[in-house]
């Protein structure tokens, strides 16, 4: 059994760690109502608009916007993952970069996969054996619709100059505190939207004003960005989510473990004095006789 001293300082190392994670639950909580609110309102939004451009995409041939919707042979893929830029949240960030590989090893042969990273936690695990393009973990710094719109224009350059064929997001989809659905969408191409087998067209019921061309131009970048930044809502929210789920069960272990060592030291404390007390009744008794 370890002496007391020792015990002594676990407990204060254990407390100093319950007090550190309870903070952590505490900042997250409140980050995460704020974060929760703004992907609440606008995941209507975003899914309304980007089913309109699938539905859109089916009528895009000799328009201007068709060439976000070319379906070329797959030789070039880029991978956007969003991860976060600080870990203690639990599998947030290890669920997106073991998709991220499983994507890359099961791409298929000859296919060549690159990564854009959202977030250091990506950058860091996926640098290690595929090519980044380019990193943009500064976007949390200061998370607005135009720094994300930045990073969407990048992506659809890199699709309409052929640097990529195909373009994908891999993020955590929020659901609850305790619960983030790792999520892959295609980016680029646009795909149609699936309609039932008896839909002869699903573009009859769009009547087009100004003209089909200034909308095509205008609806496509705007739906590809709003797209972009709701996935990094997404995993924004997912992220304050995950940590206070990881921070309230460290300290529910650490108030545990703090319980048991000073069930320990007490116990301890109890068997050093108990032999004080035999040493000095042996010690006592030994002068009497």
């Amino acid at each position: 059994m370890a002496n007391l001293k020792e015990i002594r300082n676990r407990i204060a190392s254990v407390s100093s760690t319950m007090q550190i994670t309870s903070a952590m639950k505490m900042v997250s909580a409140a980050k995460l109502k704020k974060a929760q609110d703004a992907i609440t309102a606008m995941r209507p939004y975003a899914n309304k608009l980007t089913e309109l451009l699938q539905n859109f995409s089916g009528s895009l041939d000799g328009e201007s916007g068709s060439k976000f919707a070319d379906n070329r042979e797959v030789q070039n893929v880029l991978i956007v993952a969003i991860t976060s830029n600080r870990g203690l949240c639990g599998a947030f960030n290890s669920n997106i970069i073991k998709e991220c590989l499983s994507m890359a090893e099961n791409a298929d042969d000859g296919c060549k996969v690159d990564f854009l990273t959202i977030g250091k936690k990506a950058g860091d695990q996926l640098g290690k054996s595929y090519d980044i393009v380019e990193d943009h973990s500064t976007i949390y710094d200061e998370l607005r619709f135009d720094r994300a719109a930045q990073i969407a224009e990048q992506l659809m350059k890199l699709y309409t100059d052929g640097s990529y064929d195909k373009i994908e997001v891999v993020y955590n989809r929020f659901k609850n505190a305790a619960t983030q659905i790792v999520t892959t969408e295609q980016f680029l191409p646009i795909m149609p939207s699936e309609q039932p087998s008896d839909t002869t067209t699903s573009t009859a019921d769009y009547i087009f004003e100004p003209t089909k061309a200034e909308i095509v131009e205008q609806l496509i970048p705007k739906s590809l960005k709003t797209q972009l930044f709701k996935a990094v809502r997404d995993s924004y929210a997912s992220e304050h989510g995950a940590r206070m789920t990881a921070m309230h069960k460290a300290t529910d272990n650490a108030t545990e473990l703090r319980d048991q060592l000073k069930l320990t030291y007490n116990q301890a404390r109890q068997a050093a004095i108990t032999n004080e007390i035999l040493e000095i009744v042996g010690g006592a008794e030994a002068l009497n006789n």
